[in-house]
């Protein structure tokens, strides 16, 4: 769980956290300078199952949670969950994601999404909905994921997966972090199931969201894509030569 300036939605995310799942929870601080990180260490004090990093600076959400990843693997869990400590992401609906990662051995993944049937957001202005539901189709339409919703940050990974993945190779700092991780999953053969979600919108503090965060994003995107069709061409010409020297 990924923190930044998220003093008062910190502790009301844990606590509804702790009344649905029984976890570990790792909060990744980014020196938030409103004391977050205080109030994180003071909750781990009281609640054995909670662990706190503490980082130096603000290096983008996929370096956080990269860190959280390998602090995970480290310890040798199972199954490694990300959600938003805002509030955005609804504890109660962890229940039904681990589920169906338990009850599936064959998914690499699986992600709480908004924008499959059943799911939702609240409180979203007409505009954050067109650039996801925008970015999202792009994101389809330029690396061909079978997803409705790889840019969501409310997860499940198999801990396998991850140590398979050379998680100190991505570079991806914001948002993108999601669709970096969804495409390289994919790339090695592993499945990701969506569970419809209802997102709501946070009641406190600022999002994250910003101008250079969708910059990066569509840029990453574009390049991958340009990359992947590339690869497709050579591979085609590769296989047409074939065909034509076969005696």
């Amino acid at each position: 769980m990924p923190t930044y300036n998220e003093r008062d939605s910190l502790p009301v995310t844990l606590a509804h956290l702790m009344e649905h799942v029984r976890c570990d929870v790792l909060i990744v601080d980014d020196n938030s300078p409103d004391g977050t990180g205080a109030i994180a260490d003071e909750l781990a004090q009281n609640h054995t199952t909670i662990h706190v990093m503490h980082r130096q600076a603000k290096d983008g959400l996929g370096a956080a949670y990269i860190a959280g990843f390998q602090w995970a693997l480290e310890r040798h869990y199972d199954l490694v969950c990300e959600m938003d400590a805002d509030g955005s992401h609804q504890p109660h609906d962890l229940p039904r994601l681990l589920a169906q990662a338990e009850a599936d051995a064959s998914l690499s993944g699986v992600i709480g999404s908004r924008w499959v049937a059943g799911g939702a957001v609240a409180r979203w202005p007409w505009h954050r909905q067109v650039l996801s539901r925008g970015g999202n189709l792009y994101v389809k339409f330029m690396l061909g994921l079978p997803l409705h919703d790889a840019t969501a940050g409310f997860r499940v990974y198999r801990a396998n997966t991850l140590e398979h993945l050379n998680l100190q190779d991505i570079e991806s700092h914001g948002y993108c972090f999601q669709v970096d991780m969804t495409r390289r999953v994919i790339s090695q053969g592993g499945a990701i199931a969506e569970v419809p979600i209802t997102f709501i919108e946070r009641e406190s503090g600022e999002s994250k969201m910003s101008g250079a965060i969708v910059r990066e994003a569509l840029l990453r995107v574009t390049q991958w894509g340009i990359d992947r069709r590339k690869s497709r061409v050579s591979q085609w010409v590769t296989s047409l030569r074939a065909q034509r020297n076969k005696p």
